[in-house]
């Protein structure tokens, strides 16, 4: 009896010893989230499951262990704040990205030699390192080549994902734009936003117009431009570089009408290079008929002159073969001179045509239009003329030929060729027309409203300098003429807008003063012409974002 009770005293002890076991295993799974059954699904197959006298000191190990961190919570992610504002942003919960020490710009051997250059600017702007390479790494940029039909023309995705960001894009110009959003967004927040930005412009053709002509601008005054506005999204520079007060090209084939001081030949590739870097387009003005006075100076025996002998400033005499020998030399010695698609070729302000009776005031001009063009042919057929043979000249070359809105006239016999863009700058011009008659002819038309697009130094001629709340508040792309703009439906045929510096008191301003004159101008067109709908932040904010993002100065 004495042996058995002894058995059973060992059974209940054992007993006793198992539930509390249990029991304590009971707790501990309830205080500590990882001890589960899930801790028994995580085990391989052939892992020991230890049972008996062992799990409690497997117990006590796991109630000695301290409880993970949780997972961070991230609310959805807004746009990243930028000039121009994306226009699509698809949030996502993450904390985003932001350079490290170790992260690279990566960009992969199949892009390598489109997006090299681009890839090398980021990472130098964002401190970081650069590599060609397929491996992408936690933290780092890939920039990519999509195919050629994945998107519109200078469009570009970007995602932020995993610690990471990729851009790509149909060309190199849109995964450009997306490394500008980039280097804005952690300029403008310290981070970029986790999420897929799908962004692309509204108009194909954006930027600022600068009168060289009139004054001298440094070549590192201009790069500085270039570099803000390819920060902005912008691809155009128009150089005026010929008028009445000076030619600030270097010429070979007539070097006597060169001004000092002036841009050499390797000033204008420089410039031209660089801009081709930042996929900006260089839209080179050699303006005629009228606005030649510096040319004349050196060949008088073209001046215009009237019927009394009176010469006319700054027009040619168009009747004169040499006259057209003399300019179609100076576009061929400098149509290689700039790679881009487009030559601007002026045609505004013929002095001729502002005569009460042009005819009478210049036999001449009327005789040779009659010769050329028939009878009842008049001085505007011949200056059109004028212009359609210029544009012959340049489109072998490859060039799209421009002209200013007032160089386009009706009711006579020529016509300008339907190919020349029009930049419509003004309806106050003698001859100039409303927007919408262009527009109903079906020409194509970029916008330089003089109303608000138009910043000539000191202000003459009842010209007030442009605000950037005025364009940002007021401006669109259809607002081509005064205040009012044009149907919607045209919207297609306007392919953008330019800023325009106009240099007519030149000394009015440095060019420090210019240079902050046109800061928020040029921002606020940027933000219009790359979206044309109505912008969502308020003025102040916008302001404020683009302080931060190109401070005054």
């Amino acid at each position: 009896m004495m042996r058995e009770s002894s058995q059973v005293r060992s059974r209940q002890v054992r007993r006793s010893h198992a539930i509390a076991t249990a029991v304590a295993a009971a707790l501990v799974s309830l205080a500590v989230p990882g001890c589960t059954a899930a801790s028994d699904e995580a085990r391989s197959p052939g892992d020991a499951i230890t049972t008996g006298p062992a799990a409690p000191a497997t117990t006590a190990s796991a109630r000695s262990a301290p409880a993970p961190s949780p997972t961070p919570s991230y609310a959805l992610s807004t746009a990243p704040r930028t000039i121009p504002a994306v226009r699509e942003h698809t949030p996502a919960r993450g904390p985003g990205w932001k350079p490290a020490a170790a992260a690279r710009v990566v960009v992969p051997p199949a892009s390598a030699a489109a997006l090299a250059d681009e890839g090398r600017l980021l990472a130098g702007e964002l401190r970081m390192g650069f590599a060609e390479t397929a491996d992408a790494r936690p933290g780092d940029v890939e920039l990519a080549l999509g195919a050629k039909n994945s998107g519109p023309p200078e469009s570009y995705t970007m995602t932020v994902q995993d610690g990471r960001v990729r851009v790509t894009g149909p060309d190199e110009a849109g995964v450009f734009y997306g490394t500008r959003t980039l280097k804005q967004a952690v300029k403008s927040a310290g981070s970029a936003p986790e999420g897929t930005v799908r962004d692309g412009p509204a108009k194909p053709q954006r930027g600022l117009n600068l009168d060289i002509a009139r004054k001298n601008f440094t070549v590192g005054w201009i790069e500085n431009q270039l570099r803000r506005m390819a920060d902005l999204k912008l691809n155009q520079l128009g150089l005026h570089f010929s008028d009445d007060q000076a030619f600030r090209i270097q010429s070979d084939t007539h070097p006597e009408i060169v001004s000092t001081p002036h841009l050499s030949k390797a000033d204008v590739r420089q410039i031209t290079a660089l801009a081709a870097r930042l996929h900006i387009t260089v839209v080179p003005e050699l303006d005629s008929p009228g606005h030649l006075g510096a040319v004349l100076r050196a060949h008088s025996a073209l001046q215009l002159r009237d019927v009394q002998g009176r010469a006319v400033k700054g027009a040619v005499d168009i009747s004169k073969p040499a006259s057209a020998k003399l300019i179609d030399e100076l576009l061929r010695e400098y149509l290689p001179l700039f790679p881009g698609a487009f030559w601007h070729l002026g045609a505004d302000e013929y002095q001729a045509l502002v005569y009460r009776d042009p005819q009478a005031s210049f036999p001449q001009l009327a005789q040779a239009a009659r010769q050329k063009y028939g009878p009842s042919a008049r001085i505007q057929d011949l200056a059109e003329g004028w212009l359609n043979d210029r544009a012959d000249v340049v489109r072998p070359a490859g060039k799209v030929p421009k002209a200013w809105n007032d160089g386009f006239f009706t009711g006579g016999v020529v016509q300008a060729a339907k190919d020349i863009q029009v930049e419509y700058w003004t309806g106050k011009e003698l001859g100039a027309r409303p927007p919408l008659e262009y527009l109903r002819e079906g020409r194509k038309l970029v916008n330089l409203n003089d109303e608000y697009l138009y910043y000539v130094l000191g202000q003459p001629n009842q010209f007030t300098y442009p605000t950037g709340r005025r364009i940002y508040e007021q401006w669109t792309p259809l607002v081509l003429r005064g205040t009012t703009p044009v149907p919607a439906r045209y919207a297609a045929q306007i392919l953008g807008g330019r800023l325009a510096v106009w240099c007519d008191l030149a000394g009015a301003q440095t060019q420090a003063q210019v240079a902050e004159g046109i800061r928020l101008p040029l921002a606020a067109l940027s933000q219009k012409v790359w979206d044309a709908r109505p912008p969502q932040p308020a003025w102040a904010d916008f302001k404020a974002l683009a302080d931060r993002l190109q401070p005054p100065g």
